[in-house]
């Protein structure tokens, strides 16, 4: 990351623990620096190295380390989290529908996948129900990013024997859309309207309504060229992930922390740092400074009520619309056509 970036972010986390605020001991002499802190806990994130290698760089003690760590992701969840953690805004999705739009995917907003992360400290009594198609204790990352790498939605915690249907049946993902509070979303294909948004999705997910899935074996061109188009946006969280691990060694690597909320705030903090770095760097992006992604939004907070707002069988409607089938079929056929006319203008 950028010094100015850094430096933000150093003062941020000394004025919100005290923790990492330099002090005297008892003998007047001063303690470690914040500095010397974050700097530990940054290079541990970023190069996945083991404590004892931190002593030979910044001076401090292995214990020291481990703790500089752990505070560090707290602090940077509870400060950035609400910013770099939240949902799209309606300013937000304006944009993301507009970048779908000109990729020829009208009422996309990103593409969603998961992500495995080895858990080598995994205690024995939980090694089966952590194990999963690679035989190893794994946690699970689900993510929606978009076209310049912002990761707009995380759910992670499952153990690694669960699949990405069953990560997307607990998630969240889905939950405004069907007590009706998300924002309308209406576009027309080949004269057929359509009021959810959707996100591509490999072949592996359900044919929901908010999904769109590639052709597993196309034969007409027209199948073909939208199974590229669909692979080639759909490439766009799993080029998040790669990015995400290479400036994180830490979740690239085998986790080596014991505990799973440990762990829980090392990932948040890798995803927040992830989409700060972003923001700092997407004017080099080409275009990319086209959609500034601010945590302004438009739209006021709807206050918690306990009451029964939405009645239970509109909840049930919903539900049953966002995984009807036949509208993903019908929305895929149009998606053929329409980059078919598109690349035939082309």
């Amino acid at each position: 990351m950028n010094r100015d970036l850094f430096l933000r972010i150093h003062s941020a986390v000394e004025t919100h623990d005290d923790y990492f605020v330099q002090k005297r001991d008892t003998n007047g002499r001063l303690g470690l620096s914040s500095l010397q802190k974050i700097t530990a806990a940054i290079r541990m994130l970023a190069y996945g190295v083991t404590i004892d290698l931190i002593d030979e760089y910044v001076r401090i003690r292995e214990s020291t380390a481990r703790l500089s760590m752990k505070k560090f992701v707290k602090a940077i969840v509870s400060i950035f989290g609400g910013e770099y953690l939240r949902s799209p805004t309606s300013n937000d999705i304006a944009r993301l529908l507009e970048v779908g739009q000109r990729r020829g995917f009208l009422g996309m907003l990103g593409s969603i996948d998961c992500m495995y992360w080895k858990w080598k400290n995994c205690p024995n009594a939980w090694k089966c129900m952590y194990s999963g198609h690679v035989n190893e204790p794994t946690i699970i990352l689900e993510a929606i990013a978009s076209y310049d790498l912002w990761i707009w939605h995380t759910f992670f915690g499952l153990p690694g024997s669960h699949n990405n249907i069953n990560v997307l049946d607990r998630s969240s993902i889905f939950a405004a859309l069907a007590k009706s509070r998300a924002s309308l979303c209406n576009y027309t294909i080949n004269g057929h309207e359509y009021t959810m948004r959707y996100y591509l999705a490999d072949g592996i997910y359900p044919s929901w309504a908010t999904l769109v899935k590639t052709i597993p074996t196309p034969h007409e061109k027209e199948r073909k060229h939208f199974a590229a188009c669909q692979d080639s946006g759909r490439k766009d969280v799993e080029c998040a992930f790669e990015v995400l691990q290479a400036r994180f060694a830490i979740v690239y690597g085998p986790a080596r922390y014991f505990q799973p909320e440990v762990l829980k705030d090392i990932m948040y903090a890798c995803i927040i740092l992830h989409n700060m770095i972003v923001e700092d760097e997407r004017h080099l992006y080409f275009g990319a400074n086209q959609f500034n992604y601010e945590a302004n939004d438009d739209t006021p907070s709807e206050p918690i009520s306990h009451d029964n707002i939405p009645e239970f069988m509109e909840f049930i409607a919903q539900h049953h619309r966002i995984r009807d089938r036949g509208t993903h079929s019908q929305l895929q056929a149009d998606l053929i056509e329409h980059l078919w006319n598109m690349h035939g203008r082309a």
